[in-house]
């Protein structure tokens, strides 16, 4: 007996999705495959360019894939307890098969985030992508507020992270990190001590911000993920796609012809009601599979791959046991905030018997500003739509310059707090010793 023939339209071949050969079996694929239907079913080839986006936002996704599988054998192997976390650490490191690997990923993975993230974030205020370009429907300006809100959450994964080795270069940053969140007025020790679980850094502060890392900031980024890239296809993919295809690639669509039945016969001509004008590009536009997913599909297994690569030439830190009355000489925040205390110390002025509290000024009220007034931006940029998706256009001249040095005065205060500041917060230069400190006996 012969086998029964597959009826029409049905794709017998396993893999037919992924490796489509017809147009419309691309098209299907989007349609009938539950990881591919996330994309729309056309790209425009422009967005796709190695140079444009730099793919910063595919690398950011990559980094936080690689952090939730890199977590879950840490998240077995590490008990949050005051008495055996740093013990667990110490067993992750030297008794773990690939212990020190894995926990190398991990680390190299967060640190990489932020930095990627910021990177896309500039990006994109550099493209002016928040901008609504010519769209039905589009809410950009909205998309980028979630991109500033993923960003702050990133900072904070990473820093609830910082402590959980119970080591004294933990231990200590996360001790200047909160003391500076302390010095708002009024609510800034209660603020403290809700994220601490106290007045000190102890069995209550790791709980907190165990459970903050592995569950609940996880939680909330990926939620933030999944509704940005949601919008970004309502919005009609990435902003080049407005400025530089479907502006000029409006065109007339010739009518065809029609056929009208009407009791006295057929009556042939032109319908009125079909004039339109396109604003697609068929020229410059791919399908999504596989020319889109191909690349993602690079980006990703480059991301994983360099950082695999990273993982096994640069160990993670791990100092001695947290200890509370032994304070490090500098005690340094996180790098990434590391800009945040070099603000601090440089708005901290003495006027005889008159201090300027560089802790309120610098760690909370030139932050907020900046915080703000980078989230309502894309409402207070009144520049045309042509900019949406175009590097540094000519009506953008003047904001991208004030971003830029804003970016520039971040990066140089980072340097700065990581290389230049020794003992007692004194500047030094990189070619300079430090003077001995006296050891504690």
């Amino acid at each position: 007996m012969s086998a029964p023939k597959s009826a029409p339209g049905v794709h017998p071949k396993p893999f037919w999705s992924f490796r489509p050969t017809s147009d419309r079996e691309a098209g299907d694929a989007v349609v009938s495959n539950f990881v591919l239907h996330w994309f729309p079913a056309k790209v425009y080839k422009p967005s796709l360019d190695w140079n444009y986006s730099f793919w910063l936002g595919t690398v950011s996704a990559a980094l936080f894939f690689l952090l939730i599988l890199s977590g879950l054998p840490l998240l077995v192997l590490y008990v949050p307890s005051v008495e055996r976390a740093y013990g667990s650490v110490k067993d992750i490191e030297y008794v773990v098969t690939f212990g020190t690997w894995i926990r190398a990923v991990h680390r190299i993975s967060a640190h990489l985030m932020v930095a990627v993230v910021f990177l896309h974030l500039v990006r994109v205020f550099l493209t002016g992508a928040y901008k609504n370009g010519v769209g039905r429907g589009q809410m950009r300006e909205w998309n980028w507020v979630m991109g500033v809100a993923m960003l702050l959450l990133t900072l904070f994964l990473s820093f609830t992270g910082y402590l959980l080795p119970w080591d004294q270069l933990a231990y200590w940053a996360v001790t200047v990190g909160t003391n500076i969140a302390s010095a708002v007025p009024l609510i800034g020790p209660k603020m403290r001590e809700l994220l601490i679980g106290g007045r000190t850094i102890e069995q209550a502060t790791l709980i907190r911000f165990y459970a903050l890392h592995i569950v609940f900031l996880p939680v909330a980024l990926g939620a933030l993920f999944v509704y940005h890239m949601w919008r970004i296809r309502k919005d009609g993919g990435l902003a080049r796609s407005d400025g530089e295809v479907l502006l000029p690639a409006a065109q007339e669509v010739p009518p065809g012809r029609t056929k009208t039945y009407s009791l006295l016969g057929v009556a042939r001509g032109t319908s009125p009601t079909i004039r339109t004008r396109s604003l697609e590009a068929p020229e410059l536009s791919v399908n999504s599979v596989t020319d889109l997913t191909r690349r993602i599909a690079i980006v990703v297994l480059g991301t994983i791959a360099v950082v695999s690569i990273l993982s096994v030439f640069i160990a993670s830190p791990l100092e001695e046991a947290a200890n509370a009355l032994v304070t490090p000489n500098p005690a340094k925040a996180p790098w990434y905030f590391l800009w945040l205390q070099e603000i601090v110390t440089d708005t901290t002025v003495r006027i005889g018997s008159f201090t300027i509290n560089g802790a309120f000024l610098g760690g909370v009220i030139l932050p907020g500003l900046l915080i703000g007034l980078l989230t309502v931006w894309p409402w207070l940029d009144r520049s045309p739509a042509s900019a949406a998706g175009a590097w540094f256009h000519g009506s953008r001249k003047k904001q991208n310059a004030v971003f830029l040095l804003l970016v520039l005065v971040v990066v140089l205060f980072t340097v700065v707090g990581t290389f230049m500041r020794g003992p007692y917060w004194h500047f030094f230069w990189p070619w300079q010793a430090w003077p001995e400190l006296p050891t504690r006996i």
